[in-house]
C-alpha cells in the first residue's frame, strides 16, 4: 500500500527535508550527501512516498540536468588558473590518463564480476571516472584537507564530469553504431562535435557575459538573473545542437569568467553557492528516490566486489600513476587515493543512457542504475564516515581556523596581535604602509603588504586559517570597507571593528549600520585613539588567570586595574571570548582575561 500525497506537499516535504539533512550535517560535522541519500531511499524505495518519474513526468530529466549545469558552473566559477602553479601537471594527469585507469579497471571489474558486456561494461567504466562538486566540496568543507589537496580535488572535480559525459557519449554511440551495424568512425565523429560545440558555446558565452560585466551593462540587481540565464540558455543550446555537450559548455564558460581580466563575479558566485545547496539537497533526495531496490539486490554480492574495486583499486592506481614526479608527499598521496565519491552526474548519466539503451532493446542497460547507484552509496559512505579521521591520521588537515585577519599594522594592531599569538591564537596583520608591516614583521608576526580588498588580495591573501576579521585600523572607512568584504568569508558575528570617537553617540544620519559594519570592540567609550594613548604612557597587554578564589570580580576590585580595559578572554577549553558592545567579557573560574592595562 503506498501513500499518495499532493505534488505542492511532496515538494514541500522534499525541501524541508533536505534543510534537514543540510542542518544536521552541519551540526555533527558529516557530509550532508549520507543523509540526503537515506532521506531519497526511505522516501522512495522504502515508504513508497515519492515516485519522481510520476512527480516530474518528461520535466524530470530535464531539470536534473539544468540543476547540474548551475551547480558544475558554480564549481568552474571557483577555478582560478593561479592555483595550478603548484598542482596543474598533477589535475591534468588525473582527468587525462588518470581517467582511463580509472575507467579500464572499472570495465574490467563489472565486466567480469557482473557479467556485463564488454560494451556496456565500457560504459559503466567510463560513467565512474566522474566525481564531481556536489560530493567533492560538502565533503571538503567539513574535512577541511590543506590547500594543496583541496584544489586539486575541486579541480578534478569539476573538470572531469564534462569530460566524463563525454567519454560516455563516444562509448553509447559506438554502442549504438554496433548495434546497427555501422563502423566506428560515426562515433568518432560525434565525439569530436560534442567535444568542440561544448568548447565553442561555452568560450563563447563566457566571453560575451564577461563583457557585459566589465562594462556594467547590466545593473547589479539583475546579474544574478542574468547568470542563470546565461548558464542556463548556454545549457540548452548546447545540449540541443549536440546531446551531452551542455556540461563541458557550462564548464568552460565558468572557468573563462573566473579568470576574464576586470570581471569581478563574487557576486553571482555567492548566490550560486546557495541555489548548489538547494539543488545537491534536491537531486540526491530525487535520484535516490529513483532507485529499483529489487534490481540491486538482484546484482548480489558482486556490486560489493564492483565497489571495492573502485574504491581499493582503481582509484589508488589512478593516484599513484597520476602523482608520479610531482611533489606530493606520500601522506597527500595516500589521502587523495582514498577520496574520490561519485555524485549526481554519474547518477543523472547512468539513468539517461540506461533508457535509451533499453529503448533500443538493449535488455542489460537495466543494470547500470542500480550498479551505478551502488558505488555511489558505497563511496559517499565509506569515504563520508573515514575522510576526517583518515585526514588528521595523515598529518594531511588544514591547520585549525582559529586565527584573526587584522586590518591595520599600528601600534595598536601589533599589540593586540602579540597578545593573541601568546593565547595560542594566530594573526595576519594587512597594511599598506611598509613602515608600520616592518614593525609587525620585526615582532615576528605573519603580515601582507597591499590592500586587502584588492584584486591582488582577491588571489593570494590566504584565509584558510583564519576564522574572524579586526578592524584596527585608525580610518574607519577602511576598516568599515574591509568589514564589507569579508563579512561573506568569516560571518558577520566574526567581524569586530573598533568604535569611531563620538559615533555611537551621534544620530542615526551619522551612525554607521550594523549590516555594513561589525560588531564593537571593547566599549562605547574605547576608540583607536583612547587605546594608542594608553600604550603611549605605558599600558601593557597583560594576561591574568581568574579562579575560584580569585574571579572577575576580584580582578576589577584591584587597584590596578581600575583604568584598565579588557580586550578579550580564553575559557576552560581555549575557546576566545571577545569584549564588545552587545556581548561584555563575564570571564568565569578557569578563564584567562587579557586586558591592556598601566605596567
Amino acid at each position: 500500500m503506498t501513500l499518495d500525497l499532493p505534488a505542492a506537499m511532496m515538494l514541500g516535504l522534499i525541501g524541508l527535508l533536505g534543510f534537514g539533512c543540510q542542518w544536521l550535517a552541519w551540526r555533527i560535522k558529516v557530509p550532508a550527501i549520507l543523509f540526503l541519500l537515506i532521506t531519497g531511499i526511505l522516501l522512495g524505495p522504502a515508504l513508497q512516498l515519492l515516485r519522481p518519474d510520476e512527480l516530474f513526468g518528461d520535466l524530470l530529466f530535464p531539470f536534473v540536468s539544468l540543476c547540474v549545469a548551475i551547480i558544475l558552473f558554480e564549481g568552474s566559477l571557483t577555478l582560478k588558473y593561479v592555483e595550478l602553479r603548484e598542482i596543474g601537471p598533477t589535475v591534468r594527469n588525473l582527468v587525462a590518463h588518470g581517467a582511463l585507469i580509472n575507467a579500464l579497471v572499472t570495465t574490467l571489474a563489472a565486466h567480469w564480476l557482473v557479467g556485463l558486456s564488454w560494451p556496456l561494461a565500457a560504459l559503466f567504466g567510463v560513467i565512474m571516472v566522474v566525481t564531481g562538486p556536489t560530493v567533492i566540496v560538502p565533503m571538503l568543507r567539513t574535512v577541511k584537507p590543506n590547500s594543496r589537496i583541496a584544489n586539486t580535488l575541486r579541480w578534478e572535480g569539476i573538470v572531469i564530469d564534462p569530460l566524463g559525459a563525454l567519454l560516455a557519449v563516444l562509448v553509447f554511440e559506438a554502442i549504438l553504431a554496433q548495434s546497427a551495424g555501422r563502423d566506428w568512425g560515426h562515433a568518432l565523429l560525434i565525439f569530436a562535435e560534442t567535444l568542440a560545440t561544448g568548447l565553442l558555446v561555452g568560450a563563447l558565452a563566457g566571453y560575451l557575459f564577461g563583457l557585459l560585466l566589465r562594462h556594467h551593462w547590466i545593473p547589479a540587481y539583475l546579474q544574478n538573473f542574468a547568470a542563470i540565464a546565461f548558464v542556463t540558455g548556454a545549457f540548452a543550446f548546447s545540449n540541443t545542437y549536440m546531446h551531452e555537450s551542455g556540461l563541458l559548455t557550462v564548464t568552460v564558460m565558468g572557468i573563462w569568467l573566473a579568470n576574464m581580466p576586470r570581471v569581478h563575479t563574487r557576486d553571482i558566485l555567492n548566490f550560486k553557492e546557495s541555489l548548489t545547496v538547494v539543488f545537491v539537497s534536491v537531486l540526491f533526495i530525487l535520484l535516490s528516490a529513483r532507485l529499483d531496490v529489487s534490481e540491486l539486490l538482484g546484482i548480489g554480492w558482486a556490486a560489493l566486489a564492483v565497489l571495492l574495486t573502485v574504491q581499493l583499486l582503481a582509484r589508488p592506481l589512478k593516484v599513484l600513476i597520476s602523482t608520479l614526479g610531482s611533489d606530493f608527499s606520500w601522506q597527500e598521496r595516500l589521502f587523495l587515493a582514498w577520496i574520490g565519491p561519485r555524485g549526481i552526474v554519474a547518477a543523472a548519466v547512468s539513468a539517461v543512457f540506461a533508457l535509451k539503451l533499453e529503448a533500443a532493446n538493449i535488455a542489460e542497460a537495466r543494470l547500470l542504475v542500480p550498479l551505478a547507484f551502488s558505488v555511489i552509496i558505497g563511496t559517499v559512505l565509506i569515504q563520508s564516515l573515514t575522510a576526517k579521521p583518515l585526514a588528521r591520521a595523515l598529518g594531511v588537515s588544514a591547520a585549525d581556523r582559529r586565527g584573526y585577519l587584522i586590518i591595520g599594522a599600528n601600534r595598536v594592531a601589533i599589540a593586540i596581535a602579540k597578545a593573541l599569538r601568546e593565547a595560542g591564537v594566530n594573526t595576519l596583520l594587512c597594511d599598506r604602509n611598509w613602515r608600520h608591516l616592518a614593525r609587525a614583521r620585526m615582532e615576528g608576526l605573519e603580515t601582507y603588504f597591499g590592500n586587502p580588498i584588492s584584486e591582488h588580495a582577491e588571489l593570494y591573501l590566504d584565509l584558510s586559517s583564519l576564522n574572524g576579521m579586526l578592524g584596527l585600523s585608525p580610518q574607519p572607512s577602511t576598516n568599515t570597507s574591509a568589514a564589507l568584504r569579508f563579512r561573506e568569508d568569516f560571518g558577520g558575528g566574526n567581524i569586530f571593528l573598533l568604535s569611531v570617537p563620538d559615533e555611537e553617540r551621534g544620530s542615526g544620519k551619522n551612525r554607521i549600520s550594523p549590516l555594513y559594519s561589525g560588531r564593537r570592540l571593547f566599549g562605547e567609550e574605547v576608540n583607536y585613539y583612547t587605546l594608542s594613548e594608553q600604550l603611549d604612557s605605558g599600558a601593557r597587554i597583560k594576561a591574568t588567570q581568574l579562579s575560584d578564589s580569585y574571579g572577575f570580580s576580584d580582578w576589577q576590585a584591584e587597584s590596578d586595574n581600575a583604568t584598565a580595559t579588557p580586550l578579550f578572554a580564553l575559557d576552560s577549553r581555549n575557546k576566545l571570548h571577545w569584549a564588545t558592545l552587545d556581548r561584555p567579557l563575564q570571564p568565569k573560574s578557569g578563564w584567562q582575561i587579557f586586558a591592556l592595562a598601566d605596567s
